[in-house]
């Protein structure tokens, strides 16, 4: 079925495995869709050579007016704010840090009057905990992430961290200290961090876990809790996900899906400024 309204111009930055995902959904299902791949940008681009048509092949990311921007890597600091001129953005977040995006996308999304949608990938249970946050029953958010270390992509201070036995916690601490590290592995916590803004960035907890038993398989445990009620219990929901993942892959299989999802979920969405999990 073809989404509501006029057809929607699409450009793809990033060609990992997530974009190489999201060129292949577009090309074959976007039509039916009412979805036209108009651009596919890469860092690097001899690899889109051989799969991505001559035509789709773009230098600069800016120089394109689409509708809609997304993708894997988005160059938030130096051309987000530029998208956001001309096109609605889907980030696959690189959150919080010394120079954290998120306010310059803010006033260009105001400034412009364009969207940024953050992709929710693997936190599951998402509108739950907006809509708990919201009614002001969350008092604690704790997500873990644990899969093999060759799945893990850190830097700065994280980059030397070695594993001392078969399961070692790398970082546990607010998300807002662990994002710059870890940019491409805490993308679940950020959007928890985004969809419980009365915690945010500094109160939800993140914790990063490097397990040599995962060896084809990204674990995410979310925890949260409310407040004591009249009796002296708290709500609690505990979640346990288990993604499928190439041996070494940051992305799991379930979170390519969810990232096709999320772009057809915002395709649906009316273009209001602001940041919008989707």
């Amino acid at each position: 079925m073809a989404l509501d309204g006029a057809p929607r111009r699409v450009g793809v930055v990033g060609y990992g495995r997530l974009g190489q995902s999201l060129v292949s959904h577009l090309l074959t299902k976007g039509p039916e869709l009412g979805l036209e791949l108009v651009f596919v940008w890469n860092r690097d681009p001899a690899r889109m050579a051989g799969s991505v048509p001559p035509s789709l092949q773009l230098q600069n990311p800016v120089c394109w007016h689409p509708d809609l921007v997304g993708g894997p890597w988005v160059p938030a600091h130096e051309s987000g704010a530029q998208i956001l001129r001309y096109a609605n953005l889907l980030w696959k977040s690189k959150l919080p840090g010394p120079r954290s995006p998120v306010t310059p996308l803010l006033e260009a999304s105001r400034r412009w009057d364009h969207a940024v949608f953050v992709a929710r990938g693997a936190l599951w249970g998402t509108e739950d905990i907006a809509r708990l946050d919201a009614a002001g029953g969350l008092q604690s958010l704790r997500v873990t992430m644990a899969t093999h270390p060759d799945g893990f992509r850190l830097e700065g201070a994280l980059a030397a961290a070695h594993s001392t036995g078969p399961r070692t916690v790398l970082y546990e601490g607010p998300v807002r200290g662990l994002c710059p590290f870890a940019p491409r592995n805490s993308n679940t916590m950020a959007a928890a961090a985004l969809a419980a803004p009365s915690l945010g960035f500094d109160r939800v907890i993140g914790v990063l876990v490097a397990d040599l038993s995962l060896t084809d398989t990204h674990v995410v445990d979310v925890e949260l809790s409310g407040p004591p009620g009249p009796t002296g219990r708290s709500f609690a929901v505990h979640t346990h996900r288990e993604n499928p993942a190439e041996p070494g892959a940051v992305t799991g299989s379930a979170t390519v899906t969810a990232f096709w999802h999320s772009l057809l979920g915002c395709c649906q969405l009316p273009s209001r400024p602001g940041i919008h999990l989707c």
